[in-house]
């Protein structure tokens, strides 16, 4: 069975010796860029690599970019390799803060033409919860090829943003917080507020009070009445940098609403241009 979703712990650790199952630890802080790594090295899932949100999956910040740019596609391919990661591989990804960052590595592999990738359930915490394994060992990894077939329909820039929002064929989503979506607080970036016209749905919200993703059934009812008439397809995902949105581009796909897309550069790429409009309320 494949699963390009979600997977449940109880899954994952009857897998842990399936050698075509590959894990990848995802643990990130913004206040703390290291800390996931040094959370890796004091116990992962057995057999997970770590995969850091700058070094592995963005590319350098420039004048132009939001906070995380998208990779070298061609390097994260490399690295995915070096992982052994191959194109029949079932990757899974995990982190300690429900998907947050485990859904930027699910939703990159998609666009590189790899579906048979999931985010586990729970993330490390609902793992631990459950009493099941940890580790300190390093895993030993055999490196593979990894082939990449790019879907650069995936996404979209800025100006595209602008052209569709104008011509109102896209409904734009902000993941983030409702204080910062309303300009309220901006704790991260110089400049609060939202884009014009985007609704807010925070991804804190397709998570229960157990942090694990609410029903697909509820998702889709959720989706369906923020999003309302509009096709799935013509949805528009952003938050701050281009990372806890693909959470609910990836809560979308697990409802069966699918096709929906990410604008990669997101709020800290939209205000780098003070030409571009801010709203707030």
């Amino acid at each position: 069975m494949t699963y390009n979703t979600l997977v449940s712990t109880d899954t994952l650790n009857q897998q842990l010796n399936n050698s075509n199952w590959i894990i990848v630890d995802c643990r990130f802080s913004l206040a703390d860029t290291e800390a996931g790594a040094k959370a890796y090295r004091h116990g992962h899932i057995p057999n997970a690599r770590y995969a850091h949100l700058d070094k592995d999956l963005s590319s350098a910040i420039t004048d132009f970019t939001g906070r995380h740019p998208l990779p070298n596609f061609a390097l994260l391919a490399k690295k995915l390799g070096d992982w052994g990661i191959t194109n029949t591989s079932q990757v899974v990804a995990y982190d300690d803060a429900g998907g947050a960052f485990a859904g930027r590595l699910w939703w990159l592999l998609r666009c590189m033409g790899h579906d048979k990738v999931a985010v586990l359930d729970g993330g490390i915490k609902q793992w631990q919860k459950q009493g099941l394994p940890i580790t300190t060992t390093l895993p030993t990894v055999k490196p593979a090829t990894f082939r990449p077939y790019l879907n650069e329909a995936a996404w979209i820039n800025a100006l595209q943003v602008q052209n569709n929002l104008a011509q109102k064929s896209i409904c734009l989503v902000d993941a983030r917080a409702p204080e910062r979506y309303r300009g309220e607080q901006e704790p991260i970036d110089p400049v609060a507020g939202h884009i014009p016209y985007a609704l807010n749905r925070a991804f804190q919200l397709n998570l229960n009070s157990n942090g694990l993703f609410l029903s697909a059934e509820k998702l889709r009812e959720q989706f369906k009445q923020l999003i309302g008439t509009t096709a799935p397809d013509r949805v528009v995902h952003y938050c701050g940098s281009g990372v806890t949105a693909c959470h609910n581009l990836l809560a979308m796909e697990h409802a069966g609403l699918t096709g929906s897309k990410l604008y990669a550069g997101s709020w800290s790429e939209w205000i780098r241009n003070k030409n571009r409009a801010v709203a707030k309320d």
